[in-house]
């Protein structure tokens, strides 16, 4: 499923796997005393020269290196990729704050938050799926489908809000399961089966809604509460954004499932012969995926008063793959994480509200949000490249 599943070849035999570490056992014994002993003749070298040829202070300032690089390399492993979107964050609500001071006034902070929490919800999905090795480009139609059938499931059961977001769920499970049942059973590659996926979903949403909006929610409480209610003076949107990004971070770090998915995107014929079942791992993130898009869709219905099959969903796919591919996740799989896709969707949603602003006509918006993603491939490219003759990263 991924590139690395080249470079796998086949199993390694368990007693040569077994002896192999042996040897290296052995090795690893004999070469830890004579670095020891020679340490230990070059620590008695050290000493004895340190009276006559070196100054001073030239081991505090060795010294002083050696912490500022352990510190750096602190910083890198910490923050990685997380400390420069960080900085491109600032630097761009410093720079649209100071175009216009409006940009940053509590109100049009709430504007980005909402249009984050969308795009947010697709983009964490994406980090998974992304992780597993695999891609789904269907998910902006999926939100437009989950929007329609919540929105006409509302307004067919007399205003039951409940059963209208149930219907929406259930629907994107069935389409994220279709998904991974036609990239499984049909052997389709991921990209091509949810590029196909991507039309018949808009096409399913189309004939459903038959092109218009449906329902009027917005004298609902359910959706009036999610669109506008808060908690502690939090949005409800965003507590939706934080539980969900919860949520993911510890099924990926903290649960077998997780080591599972990290390790079918690194090198799928390792974990296959690891007794992975990876069929069964990827219709699964598939199903999650159609959950949390379906999700996406009924707080996209809550927000506009109503379902519609286009409005607000499209170039959601596009977006949500820029932001985990600028967030650290490898596009070929096995490395990636939420806080960094976060920080990424949040970056993307200042930029193109601060363009908003400004009166920026809104393709340049799709402009900027292309070449971000050709930048962080080619980033990727070069990281790849430079571990591969190893160079520092």
């Amino acid at each position: 499923m991924n590139a690395n599943t080249a470079t796998a070849g086949g199993g390694v035999p368990e007693g040569a796997a077994g002896d192999t570490t042996g040897g290296t056992g052995d090795g690893t014994g004999g070469g830890t005393g004579s670095a020891t002993e020679g340490a230990a003749a070059g620590g008695k070298s050290a000493g004895a020269s340190g009276t006559s040829g070196v100054p001073a202070g030239a081991d505090r300032v060795g010294a002083a290196a050696g912490r500022g690089e352990r510190i750096w390399l602190l910083l890198r492993s910490v923050g990685g990729q997380n400390l420069g979107l960080t900085g491109a964050l600032v630097l761009v609500l410093t720079l649209f704050g100071w175009l216009n001071p409006a940009y940053l006034t509590w109100a049009n902070i709430k504007v980005i938050g909402d249009a984050v929490t969308i795009s947010g919800l697709l983009a964490l999905v994406q980090t998974v799926v992304i992780i597993c090795g695999a891609l789904d480009i269907s998910v902006g139609s999926q939100v437009g489908v989950a929007s329609v059938v919540s929105a006409m499931v509302f307004t067919s059961t007399g205003g039951n809000a409940l059963l209208g977001i149930a219907a929406a769920l259930v629907a994107g499970l069935l389409a994220g399961l279709l998904n991974g049942a036609v990239i499984v059973f049909g052997r389709v590659n991921p990209v091509i089966a949810t590029l196909a996926t991507l039309a018949a979903y808009k096409g399913v949403a189309q004939l459903l809604s038959k092109g218009a909006a449906q329902g009027y929610v917005s004298n609902d409480d359910v959706f009036v509460f999610l669109a506008n209610g808060s908690i502690a003076g939090i949005p409800v949107l965003l507590w939706v954004l934080a539980a969900v990004t919860l949520a993911i971070h510890l099924l990926l770090k903290s649960t077998d499932i997780g080591r599972n998915i990290y390790a079918i995107g690194g090198n799928d014929t390792a974990a296959r012969l690891a007794g992975i079942d990876i069929n069964k791992y990827l219709i699964a993130v598939y199903g999650l995926a159609g959950v949390v898009a379906a999700g996406a869709g009924v707080l996209l219905t809550a927000r506009t008063g109503f379902g519609h099959p286009v409005s607000g969903s499209e170039g959601l796919e596009l977006k949500a793959i820029t932001a985990a591919a600028l967030g650290g996740c490898l596009l070929a799989g096995g490395k990636g994480g939420v806080g960094g896709t976060l920080l990424a969707i949040t970056l993307l949603g200042a930029l193109d509200n601060g363009l908003t602003v400004q009166g920026v006509n809104p393709f340049w918006q799709n402009v900027a949000q292309g070449a971000l993603l050709v930048v962080a491939v080619v980033i990727q490219k070069r990281r790849a490249g430079e571990r591969a003759v190893g160079l520092p990263t």
